[in-house]
C-alpha cells in the first residue's frame, strides 16, 4: 500500500494559514502594545505618578529633553534615576497619597 501524498497547493495553504494565525495572535497584538508604550513614554511630564517595571511607585520630578532617563521622587528626600523604558504604567493622580 502506498501512502497518499498531499498536493503542493495544500501545503502552501497550510503555511499561509499558520502565517495568518501567527500575525493575528502574536505579532499584531505585540506591535499594538509597543505603539501604546511609545505613546505613553512620549507623554511623560513632571508631576506624573508612575509605576516602574520593578514595582516602585513615584512621582516624576525631572524629564530631560535629551536622553532616555527620568528622575522619580519616591518621597521628599529620595530620588532615583531610571531609564524611560522601565516605566510600566502611569497611575491616576492622587494614587501615592492614598497608599
Amino acid at each position: 500500500m502506498e501512502a497518499q501524498q498531499g498536493s503542493p497547493m495544500s501545503m502552501l495553504f497550510i503555511f499561509i494559514i499558520f502565517g495568518l494565525i501567527f500575525y493575528f495572535m502574536i505579532y499584531r497584538p505585540q506591535a499594538k502594545r509597543n505603539k501604546e508604550h511609545k505613546k505613553l513614554m512620549s507623554e511623560l511630564t513632571k508631576g506624573t505618578e508612575v509605576l516602574t517595571a520593578g514595582g516602585i511607585i513615584g512621582k516624576i520630578t525631572k524629564v530631560p529633553e535629551k536622553g532616555d532617563v527620568i528622575v522619580i521622587a519616591l518621597n521628599d528626600k529620595t530620588e532615583i534615576t531610571i531609564n524611560r523604558n522601565y516605566i510600566a504604567a502611569v497611575l491616576p493622580k492622587g494614587t501615592i497619597e492614598t497608599l
